[in-house]
């Protein structure tokens, strides 16, 4: 069944996402504080072994540089900040970290290799086994996220429903014509994103990691005429 690992996912991170907003209530302030930076260095991490995978420097590098200016000049990012902070409205939250919960969440769950992988896997496949690994992964980070940000974090399903069921389908279509090389990049470009976002996490320097998604598409594109 097509999507069926996206399925179990979304119910992976609801699950996981409403266990930790249980505990977001109950723990203080500095035990919160200690799991954020413990999800930051994680996420630096994962993020540097990722980016590792590329072949070729210069891919890495334009596509991140073609992404982030096409990015920057439309404002992916204000136009996810709204959309947060429509829903932190409509279900009148007053969480604070709301919107830094739910883009978190989403960038921390489909930037790696396991989404991008999985996803061709099912797509051309129909083998959901990699997704559903992922989706496990997933339940206990949002636990993590959302015990430390609130309930932004369970309304990341919906930016994942969209970018990693799309992916299901378009490699549905088309995923036999996407080479090992060019997801091996695309995955090196998810991973830098990843680290960029870790010391955001850590606020050790506060990017725009939105606004870099433009790089993911980019780095097919280059990896086609020079991996």
């Amino acid at each position: 069944m097509i999507l069926l690992g996206t399925i179990i996912n979304i119910i992976t991170v609801i699950t996981g996402s409403l266990t930790g907003y249980f505990f977001h209530s109950k723990l203080p302030p500095k035990i919160l504080k200690l799991v954020f930076q413990g999800i930051g260095l994680f996420t630096i991490f994962i993020g540097i072994s990722m980016a590792m995978k590329t072949n070729n420097f210069i891919i890495l590098v334009f596509s991140m540089i073609l992404g982030s200016t096409f990015g920057e000049w439309i404002d992916i990012e204000k136009y996810i900040n709204h959309f947060s902070e429509w829903i932190k409205k409509k279900i009148k939250s007053d969480n604070e970290s709301f919107s830094e919960g739910m883009i978190t969440a989403f960038l921390l769950f489909c930037m790696g290799s396991m989404t991008i992988l999985g996803a061709f896997e099912e797509g051309t496949k129909g083998n959901s086994e990699l997704l559903i690994a992922k989706s496990l992964m997933d339940g206990f980070g949002a636990l993590a996220l959302a015990s430390a940000l609130g309930i932004g974090v369970i309304f990341s399903i919906i930016p994942l429903f969209i970018f990693q069921g799309g992916l299901t389908i378009l490699s549905y279509w088309v995923g036999n014509l996407m080479p090992e090389p060019v997801i091996n990049e695309m995955t090196a470009v998810g991973g830098l994103m990843l680290t960029g976002l870790g010391f955001s996490i850590m606020e050790i320097k506060k990017i725009k990691i939105i606004n870099m998604l433009p790089a993911l598409v980019f780095s097919i594109i280059l990896a086609f005429f020079f991996a």
